[in-house]
């Protein structure tokens, strides 16, 4: 039997749980970028509070992952998508991004946007297993960051 998640719509009471997944997901890349990536010092509160996160949760309401995105002109703007320990391998990371493309879809969007940092290499080929195309690199706010791309319909 497989595990049944919810995605829903993060609310002000999530923001705790929220920043702990994140600080879970990213923590392991301090050492790497000799620095706090930047969805460690995200403002969850606002993005919570302007609706751009969304949580996957187990049987519990538990949080096994969550995701930020919003629409920017003509595409989606994936900012983040962190999954906690407990939900890795699960599919989870996968179902969020695929809820995301879902909602670009929704409303009239042809692609979403997304980046990541040049040394999380496990990214650079999971956002390419799921049919994004890198687009750009460059250096912005002190980070080596790859920019994907992923047209949809």
């Amino acid at each position: 039997m497989s595990e049944r998640h919810i995605i829903r719509q993060a609310v002000a009471d999530d923001e705790v749980a929220v920043r702990a997944c994140a600080e879970q997901a990213y923590v392991q890349y301090v050492s790497v970028l000799g620095r706090k990536p930047a969805p460690m010092l995200a403002d969850y509160r606002a993005q919570i509070a302007a609706g751009y996160v969304h949580l996957s949760t187990g049987e519990q309401d538990e949080l096994r992952g969550f995701i930020v995105f919003f629409p920017v002109d003509q595409h989606m703007f994936l900012e983040n998508v962190a999954v906690s320990k407990a939900g890795r391998g699960k599919g989870i990371g996968k179902s969020l991004v695929q809820f995301c493309e879902a909602q670009a879809v929704r409303l009239g969007l042809n692609s979403v946007h997304l980046y990541t940092n040049v040394k999380m290499t496990d990214n650079l080929s999971i956002y390419r297993r799921l049919g994004y195309v890198e687009v750009q690199r460059r250096s912005e706010d002190g980070f080596d960051r790859v920019y994907f791309e992923k047209i949809l319909g």
